[in-house]
């Protein structure tokens, strides 16, 4: 473990601020490059479904993972022990299931009838008015939660940036989503698919260097292993945790039924929408799982190689602190630089979902085809700036109360989008149905799981994980069964 002197600190600074502007001019020569090859509403939004597997697999890896992994998931890891890794199957789940289970019918009516969105899919076969009904409630309901989780994801970068820099916060802020805005606005999707691809090459390589130097300075696993089995409770070793009986079996439910939310999300289907075909499809999938293999493996050793040692840093830091103490000054830097780059540039993809929320499924045949480029870019500042105004003068227990999106999203659409890449036969009013109840199950027992006793808590995030899906499923097959009788 080493100290750093005030000139490292100072160095290490410049290597973060260097990094970070030749970060920000690739983001805008990426985006320059891209803009020529925008022809239309496809390639805004969907790279004109030509993506290839390295880009939709490793896109689709950084979109899904990034920030979450890196801080989020390391941090439980180190506080909580062996219940953190119920989290595992379950995004590996949700990779199989998506990339695999509903990408060949996904992505093959994408190319067919010029899909841009997932709604245009759960749409595709219905009356006009059930198809335009669906589109706009579900254009909401992914307005309303992305703008929140933008804001939370643009509020960790800025934080970051202010600790970094000493930076006031709201220029931490704009200086993070504008430079986002710029390479979104003029490249879209074929942009966003180079930087998450970079992005994901970069939080690879970060989870193998850190987790590296942290578990030899450890001593290695053996001697981290004893080290940890000497100085931890029983508990810290537990699938259940301290929890135990049913209230344990919740607990890991809970955290294992979070990869379901993948069946529903806007921003990851849609790199599976555009990739070329279905070769490059599984090639997609396999990259996607051997990123996860490795940058999963990597930081659950980092967090338990750190516990380990009992380094002493606030959770979610977990990530920042070590690579302080384990890399040489410039290559920390660099690290740290490359994982604040990551996590301002989660927001690409979840803004260009919600401008084609507002553009394309709200707006549907009132935007003319010649102008829709134009519209969606106008609807992407405007997402930005709502995103960004949230972020500024919300209270912040708004943005903890926003964390369901993922799960209320995946619940709204997954059982839907399940069941007809199955070839299930069901109205519009029963997807419609089933869309509402799987949202606001999810979005009630959340927060009623806020407010409720600690023993009612596992209990309430089962619902929330897998009541809600259950009771979308319930109706689309109580309407399919209905609809096979008639």
């Amino acid at each position: 473990m080493r100290a750093h002197s005030s000139g490292d600190r100072m160095s290490q600074t410049t290597a973060i601020l260097v990094t970070l502007i030749i970060y920000m001019l690739a983001l805008t020569g990426i985006g320059l490059w891209s803009a020529f090859r925008i022809k239309g509403e496809g390639d805004f939004f969907l790279a004109g479904r030509g993506l290839g597997a390295i880009s939709a697999g490793l896109s689709y890896a950084a979109s899904t993972s990034s920030a979450w992994v890196l801080l989020g998931f390391t941090g439980m890891v180190y506080t909580q022990g062996l219940i953190a890794l119920w989290l595992v199957p379950g995004i590996f789940a949700g990779y199989i299931l998506t990339w695999l289970v509903i990408g060949p019918r996904l992505n093959a009516d994408a190319a067919t009838h010029s899909h841009i969105t997932i709604l245009d899919f759960l749409g595709q076969g219905l009356t006009s008015q059930w198809a335009r009904r669906i589109a706009v409630m579900g254009a909401m309901m992914i307005l309303f939660c992305f703008v929140f989780y933008m804001s939370s994801q643009i509020d960790a970068a800025g934080k970051a940036l202010i600790n970094t820099f000493g930076l006031p916060r709201w220029g931490a802020i704009l200086i993070g989503a504008v430079a986002i805005l710029i390479y979104c606005l003029l490249g879209g999707f074929i942009a966003a698919s180079i930087t998450n691809a970079v992005q994901a090459v970069v939080m690879m390589g970060a989870c193998i260097i850190v987790p590296i130097m942290t578990v030899s300075a450890a001593g290695g696993i053996g001697e981290m292993m004893t080290n940890l089995q000497g100085a931890q409770n029983v508990a810290y070793f537990s699938l259940t945790g301290s929890a135990a009986g049913m209230a344990g079996a919740g607990l890991a439910l809970g955290l294992l039924g979070t990869g379901l939310g993948a069946l529903g999300q806007p921003q990851l289907l849609n790199w599976i929408m555009a990739v070329r075909d279905p070769k490059m499809r599984k090639q997609g999938a396999a990259i996607t799982i051997g990123w996860g293999v490795i940058v999963y493996t990597g930081l659950i050793l980092m967090a338990m190689a750190a516990r380990s040692m009992a380094i002493e840093t606030p959770k979610e830091e977990l990530f920042f602190t070590l690579a302080q103490k384990f890399l040489p000054t410039v290559l920390a830097g660099i690290v740290i630089a490359a994982v604040l780059s990551a996590v301002m540039s989660t927001v690409d993809s979840l803004l260009l979902s919600a401008a084609a929320a507002v553009s394309h499924d709200m707006g549907g045949k009132a935007v003319p085809a010649e102008r829709a480029v134009l519209y969606g870019r106008v609807a992407m500042v405007a997402v930005a700036v709502i995103a960004v105004l949230l972020t500024l003068y919300a209270p912040q227990d708004i943005f903890k109360r926003v964390l369901f999106s993922w799960v209320a999203l995946g619940a709204a659409f997954g059982p839907s989008i399940l069941t007809k890449c199955l070839g299930w036969k069901i109205s519009g009013g029963v997807i419609f149905a089933a869309i509402l109840a799987g949202f606001f199950t999810a979005v009630i027992a959340y927060n009623a799981a806020q407010l409720a006793p600690a023993e009612m808590k596992p209990a309430l995030g089962v619902i929330e994980k897998w009541g809600s899906w259950a009771i979308g499923l319930f109706i689309l097959m109580a309407g399919r069964l209905k609809r096979e009788k008639a």
